[in-house]
């Protein structure tokens, strides 16, 4: 799944690519992927882009119509940009695409989505705020406002696991599995650590890890074209996604914990004293 860093790099380069340029047709493919009808999908044709923005995980471009075309990319969307588009309508079919969008220019680019739980979404707004998932958003990590101090009361009543907490869009805006997984290892904590019960210079520690991953991500992924950040995000993750293979701090072996729809990773050297967590939901530390 996209997630803030990717999403970032999105932002910049559509913003490269798409502001100044007219948008003269946008083509659904799958009917599933339109969260919203009025105003039609059609009203953002003839829309010229004046900037592209990220609200936690949404992209959003916005027209000089006043109009907002938002996507949420969902756990196995994609944006694929051409500089050509293909001539001639796209057919609906079995494939994975779900979504066109073409410029004066003929370049433009293509929503897809994987498998088969079709959760990738576009909404046609007049306000970001329209949009559920925009209006609960919590706060941005990477905000300048968002201190320590906005972190520790944010976490201060979360009765919650760490992972669980970290991951909830309303309560931080724009971390998923794969950076949770991240940002706790680099702060040497569990994630089934009990968000309230952090001490102070944990709550330091945690907040460090936090800025630092997504913000080198963030590096990592700025000014590489959209085709180039599934690979990028993969290459420069620590412990998410690879289970089995030595810790690249202490050399103890990854471990994974599996879900029902997801599974972490965690260095148990690292994050859990050196005891390795059951592999069940709610897992407690073995004895």
């Amino acid at each position: 799944m996209p997630e803030l860093p990717e999403v970032e790099a999105l932002k910049d380069f559509l913003t490269e690519n798409l502001v100044g340029h007219e948008v003269v047709r946008v083509l659904p493919v799958a009917i599933s992927v339109l969260k919203t009808y009025d105003p039609p999908v059609g009203a953002f044709e003839g829309s010229e882009v004046v900037a592209v923005h990220r609200h936690g995980k949404f992209l959003d471009i916005e027209g000089d119509s006043g109009l907002r075309f938002i996507t949420h990319l969902a756990r196995a969307g994609w944006l694929h940009w051409k500089d050509r588009l293909p001539d001639g309508p796209p057919h609906p079919g079995k494939g994975p695409l779900a979504l066109r969008v073409a410029l004066e220019t003929g370049a433009g680019f293509d929503l897809t989505e994987a498998g088969t739980q079709k959760k990738l979404a576009v909404y046609i707004v007049r306000d970001p705020r329209e949009v559920p998932g925009i209006a609960r958003l919590g706060p941005d990590p990477l905000a300048a406002d968002f201190d320590e101090a906005r972190l520790a009361a944010l976490l201060g009543d979360e009765r919650r696991q760490l992972k669980g907490a970290l991951r909830d869009q309303s309560l931080i805006a724009g971390v998923g599995n794969a950076y949770s997984d991240e940002i706790l290892h680099a702060a040497r904590m569990s994630p089934f650590k009990l968000a309230a019960s952090l001490t102070p210079e944990e709550v330091h520690g945690l907040y460090e890890a936090l800025r630092t991953t997504l913000s080198e991500a963030v590096e990592r992924s700025h000014g590489l074209a959209a085709g180039r950040l599934k690979s990028e995000k993969k290459s420069g993750l620590r412990v998410h996604g690879r289970t089995g293979e030595p810790c690249p701090v202490c050399g103890d072996t990854i471990r994974e914990v599996s879900f029902s729809d997801s599974s972490l990773q965690y260095c148990p050297t690292c994050q859990t004293g050196g005891k390795p967590l059951a592999d069940r939901r709610m897992s407690r530390l073995l004895k």
